[in-house]
């Protein structure tokens, strides 16, 4: 039996499927309501344009809302280390801040 991916696995998954996405991260943003929002920094095809409302109505009907990507940006390039792996954590750092969610970051949950 092949374990379950991890929900921002499935989360990826989809959005690799849409046309113009070549590359995309995926992490969690506090959120008041939910806890946790997803936040998603696309990487796009060569010559390819597209706004994030595009990538949020490619989602509806899909999958579940409150899996739809709160926040979409498109990007040039992931924070990465020396040896090329993502810097996740930079990602949700930059974004917090970018988005003034300080304060909600600091609030622990179970």
């Amino acid at each position: 039996m092949v374990p379950e991916p991890p929900p921002r696995s499935r989360y990826r998954a989809f959005l690799y499927s849409h046309p113009k996405v070549m590359d995309v991260q995926v992490v969690g943003l506090p959120s008041t309501r939910w806890g946790e929002v997803v936040l998603a920094w696309i990487r796009l095809k060569p010559g390819e344009t597209c706004m994030e409302q595009e990538i949020r109505e490619f989602c509806q009907g899909k999958i579940a809302c409150f899996k739809i990507p709160e926040y979409v940006l498109v990007v040039d390039a992931f924070p990465m280390t020396v040896s090329g792996k993502v810097q996740k954590f930079r990602i949700r750092e930059q974004e917090i801040g970018e988005w003034g969610l300080e304060e909600f970051a600091r609030i622990r949950t179970a």
